[in-house]
């Protein structure tokens, strides 16, 4: 049959009436009209298969994955920090383990046999030294801390990395509190402030980018604002929390999220 037979008129004298050419009995009347319906010109059937909207697939899904939803990155590396520093904090306050022997401290500018202190450091909270600040400003101090490194690492986290995480903590934590105590501000320097601080700076640089670039963002700067100030004026508060170690946790923090901003548009 070709294309320009658009119907054909149903044998009944009853009926009349015009059906498809493609249809083997009449919807109206019931009337057999041929014994199969005719096949489709390949130029009809060429229209046809165009027409077909394609299958969407996906890719073979890994183990946790709901099919369509692909499964995130877990923050293994900011619950790790999280857990070691209450595993430590549990430590010392049940006497397992002695706070001396725990953070870093400094004479004459110089840390001595015990220079590794400084990695532990970060993890500890519990001032042995000031004992008339260890209930209450060791608690604010370390919650504050905390909460700024579940938020903004679990946010690193999810974008580059753990191996950046822990970078990114031990270099301002670390780094700031062997600064604090070379430079002879304080002989004294407890808690991660300065890594929490550098995990928020890190975090920050993209949008502080796309701001100055007059282009949208997602991010809330003005509440990790507020919380870098919470961090910054943390030694009025606590005095093992050092301001010199919080400062260079910012320094670090803004030349990392530099290199993983560059690295993420390269």
């Amino acid at each position: 049959m070709s294309p320009a037979d658009l119907f054909v008129v149903c044998k009944n004298p009853d009926c009349g009436a015009e059906v498809s050419p493609y249809v083997t009995e009449c919807p109206y009347c019931g009337t057999r009209l041929r014994k199969r319906a005719p096949k489709l010109d390949k130029g009809l059937q060429r229209v046809a298969r165009s027409r077909r909207v394609p299958t969407p697939s996906l890719g073979r899904l890994r183990a946790g994955e709901i099919p369509g939803i692909r499964a995130d990155r877990g923050p293994y590396a900011t619950g790790l920090i999280i857990l070691g520093t209450c595993g430590v904090w549990i430590a010392t306050r049940a006497n397992y383990l002695s706070p001396t022997n725990l953070v870093a401290t400094a004479a004459k500018g110089q840390l001595g046999h015990d220079w590794w202190h400084v990695l532990t450091t970060p993890f500890t909270y519990y001032d042995y030294f000031a004992p008339s600040f260890s209930s209450f400003g060791s608690g604010v101090y370390q919650f504050t801390t905390l909460f700024a490194v579940a938020l903004f690492g679990w946010l690193i986290e999810r974008r580059h990395g753990p191996l950046v995480v822990l970078l990114l903590f031990l270099l301002g934590a670390s780094g700031g509190v062997y600064l604090a105590l070379v430079a002879r501000t304080t002989t004294l320097a407890v808690g991660g402030n300065g890594g929490a601080l550098a995990l928020l700076c890190a975090w920050a640089v993209p949008d502080l980018l796309a701001r100055r670039r007059h282009e949208g963002y997602d991010g809330d700067l003005l509440g990790a604002g507020v919380i870098a100030l919470a961090l910054l004026a943390m030694p009025i508060v606590r005095p093992g929390a050092s301001a010199l170690a919080g400062g260079f946790g910012v320094l670090s923090g803004y030349i990392g999220g530099l290199a993983l901003a560059r690295r993420s548009s390269s």
